[in-house]
């Protein structure tokens, strides 16, 4: 149930050799139709609907391979599930978007591939019954492989994945579920692998501004409310208060000012031509920047590997 694979090796690839021994690398992140690599994942911590039960690419990697900007080769992590020993420098890499040094090899961990999947969807136009129905399913004993939302053009949806030999049994108490939050049209989807990536694509747009919102779950509603103001569109974890939100470079500004308090907003997809215009990361915590900063300055004091591409020009 573990794997090591080298960084330069795409997702897809991985993903099929894998399926070959019923297993998977629990993480589907939009992958730019088979050109992201490992280490891109990785390094970016992106990731997709299968959050939800499995987490992000962090709690996935056990052992790293990795080079310094002075061209030291070093090792952290292990080949197995339980290691307790020093710091996990491996998950410290993961998201740091190549700035402390470049991933040359990963170790993760996996999980069974399942046989078949079943989703269940329902439908609303108002964003506070879509966001409590989804706080209602994600605290509802249902072992959901993923919960998502979707809001586009006025219309909500909520989607419900499940996995196993129970699937068939767990369905119907989704749709029990869903008709007890008043959602309307709701349907059974299987296969469902089409939609499912429809959802990660809406994590990415060439045309407008992507900006990942991170907020708490009870919020969801009050930001589906702001994008729907503004003619955005929205897909999401329902349950982790991770939202991606397409809308007009222009908006970004707004966006930011009238988020829940605690929200933040980073922007991962922004036309080119006004890409010099826009603060991609937001107003950092000083804290937790002073904290960065030091980090980054241990392990590349010469400032060679990614300078200026994360949080606060680290």
């Amino acid at each position: 149930m573990t794997a090591s694979f080298e960084a330069g090796v795409p997702l897809a690839r991985a993903q099929s050799e894998l399926a070959a021994h019923g297993q998977m690398l629990a993480i589907d992140p939009p992958d730019g139709d088979g050109a992201a690599t490992l280490g891109g994942v990785f390094a970016t911590a992106d990731s997709g609907p299968l959050r939800h039960r499995y987490g992000q690419p962090r709690d996935l990697v056990l052992g790293i391979t990795f080079a310094l900007g002075d061209g030291t080769v070093a090792k952290a992590g292990s080949r197995v599930i339980k290691n307790v020993a020093g710091y996990d420098i491996a998950k410290l890499f993961t998201g740091s978007f190549g700035t402390l040094g470049m991933i040359l090899s990963l170790t993760v961990r996996l999980h069974p591939l399942p046989a078949a999947t079943i989703t269940v969807i329902g439908a609303t136009s108002e964003p506070q019954r879509l966001s409590a129905a989804a706080v209602a399913l994600a605290c509802a004993p249902l072992e959901l492989e993923a919960l998502d939302v979707a809001w586009r053009a006025g219309e909500g949806r909520l989607l419900a994945r499940v996995a196993g030999a129970q699937a068939a049994r767990r369905t119907q108490a989704i749709e029990r579920q869903m008709r007890d939050c008043a959602l309307s049209d709701v349907e059974v989807v299987t296969p469902d692998e089409e939609l499912w990536a429809r959802q990660r694509a809406g994590q990415r747009s060439a045309q407008r501004a992507i900006v990942r919102v991170a907020c708490r779950p009870a919020e969801l509603g009050r930001v589906l409310a702001l994008i729907d103001e503004r003619g955005g569109a929205l897909v999401g974890r329902a349950a982790l208060g991770a939202s991606f939100v397409e809308i007009e470079p222009a908006e970004i500004a707004w966006l930011r000012r009238m988020l829940p308090g605690g929200a933040h907003a980073v922007v991962l997809d922004i036309p080119e031509t006004v890409r010099s215009e826009i603060d991609v990361w937001g107003e950092p915590d000083g804290a937790a920047l002073g904290l960065m900063r030091a980090v980054k300055r241990r392990f590349d004091p010469a400032a060679v590997c990614g300078h200026g591409v994360f949080v606060g020009g680290i």
